[in-house]
């Protein structure tokens, strides 16, 4: 049986189930009070840096999911190599220290034959936008199978494309992204209000309106389609590294939302 090697077990996130139980206690402890307007929302909007950094702010999300959903797919941009298109996992398996998941092969298989945009590139998977999520998935919404898509170089209407067609399966969309990289607080502050007030008001003009995000052309996809569609937004949560470490001076932003 393949399987999708995790290989950022032990820099990103913990490598064991003890310490991973034990970020998900302490999330689940320290956390604002959340009250998601949809427990079961059509898209969420989370961040993929280290745990000790943005793990609270996805976790805001993860936590309050309808524990019945069964099909995930996270879609990611590629931080590690160059390519053009969308890749999608047709491994049988994704690896996490908890346990593995079933791969959705069927759906998975559908999205890569139904888009002429979508290649198998096996090198894009090696990317942590998407499996730093695959531990959540797996603590939070055990019954779930995953569909792993990592884009490159593609527009966000093709990104969109594969949205509306994972959603008429059913599928929890899950969007990887961070905002801002490496400003000081207040540029951080100031750029990611941009992103998180697009999000909020469904702007579908996010690209243009100065927000910086790694992820922006799947938030921009999943803006459109919400927009098309008569969906709502709800801003879960909001930190930058600055809450984990303390240094102003270069600073990451993250941010949760669900699509409802």
């Amino acid at each position: 049986m393949s399987k999708r090697q995790a290989f950022f077990a032990g820099s990103f996130y913990p490598n064991s189930v003890k310490k991973l139980q034990k970020y998900f206690a302490h999330f689940n402890q320290i956390a604002p009070n959340v009250k998601l307007s949809n427990s079961k929302p059509k898209a969420i909007i989370v961040p993929h840096a280290g745990y000790v950094y943005s793990g609270l702010s996805a976790n805001c999300v993860y936590a309050n999911l309808a524990k019945e959903i069964k099909k995930v797919v996270v879609i990611g941009p590629s931080h590690h190599v160059y390519f053009k298109g969308a890749s999608v996992s047709l491994h049988q398996e994704y690896e996490t220290p908890l346990a593995n998941i079933e791969t959705d092969t069927l759906l998975a298989e559908k999205i890569y034959k139904q888009f002429d945009f979508c290649v198998l590139f096996h090198k894009a998977h090696q990317e942590h936008s998407t499996e730093t999520q695959m531990p959540f998935i797996k603590h939070y919404l055990p019954n779930a199978k995953v569909v792993e898509i990592v884009y490159g170089d593609i527009a966000s209407k093709d990104l969109k494309k594969i949205i509306a067609y994972a959603m008429d399966e059913e599928a929890l969309i899950v969007i990887s992204t961070d905002l801002s990289h490496f400003y000081d607080l207040k540029g951080a502050n100031t750029l990611d209000e941009l992103c998180i007030n697009a999000i909020e008001n469904i702007d579908t003009n996010i690209a243009q309106s100065g927000c910086e995000a790694c992820g922006i052309k799947g938030i921009e996809a999943v803006l459109h389609y919400a927009k098309e569609n008569g969906l709502h937004s709800q801003i879960i949560d909001y930190r930058t590294s600055y809450d984990a470490n303390g240094d102003d001076s270069k600073v990451v932003g993250y941010c949760s939302a669900i699509i409802f």
